[in-house]
């Protein structure tokens, strides 16, 4: 990408796997199942036709089949899901913003549902850098902090404080936030 960020192209080039090869200490997908560690590095969009749904005690915030993943070496994907597929009613804009040095500035939303009040629940790139431009205007959820599902089967958060991956029995790691070990 040209005219990327300095502490962006900075904090690309840290990263020692990039998915070309497994690592030894990488646990081996069964059929059916996807490795981490065989997700690229620049992380990649993936179309995804299952249904999707985020919501809080019996409150629908969002249902979409027309999802895309984000798959990036070492963390489970992320599911991204079209504006017009989120009741945007339940969503309040916070103040919280955090930079990726794949797709850029991402900003955050409150969960609001009769009266529960769910902090920085979800995030957003407005305007990502050009290879995520695809993403623009589309929502991730935290599982750790709201309900989601993904064809029925409740997601399981990604360790960590930060992280937002979407852990399914498809997925195989370790991932990055699982254990002291930083997954470069």
């Amino acid at each position: 990408m040209k005219n990327l960020p300095k502490w962006a192209a900075k904090h690309r080039d840290k990263w020692e796997y990039r998915g070309q090869k497994r690592p030894s200490f990488a646990l081996k997908p069964k059929k059916g199942q996807e490795s981490v560690w065989d997700y690229p590095r620049p992380p990649v969009l993936d179309p995804d036709d299952r249904e999707v749904i985020v919501k809080w005690e019996n409150i629908i915030i969002a249902k979409s089949s027309n999802t895309i993943r984000l798959l990036e070496t070492a963390s489970p994907p992320t599911f991204y899901l079209p504006p017009q597929d989120v009741n945007l009613d339940y969503l309040i804009k916070t103040d919280k913003t955090s930079r990726c040095e794949w797709k850029g500035k991402a900003i955050y939303w409150n969960v609001l549902v009769d009266g529960d009040k769910i902090i920085n629940a979800a995030w957003s790139y407005q305007t990502p850098f050009d290879d995520y431009k695809e993403i623009a205007g589309y929502f991730c959820f935290y599982p750790k902090k709201v309900p989601c599902f993904v064809d029925g089967e409740k997601v399981r958060p990604q360790p960590g404080g930060f992280y937002g991956g979407w852990i399914t029995d498809e997925i195989v790691g370790p991932v990055k936030g699982e254990s002291n070990k930083t997954y470069l």
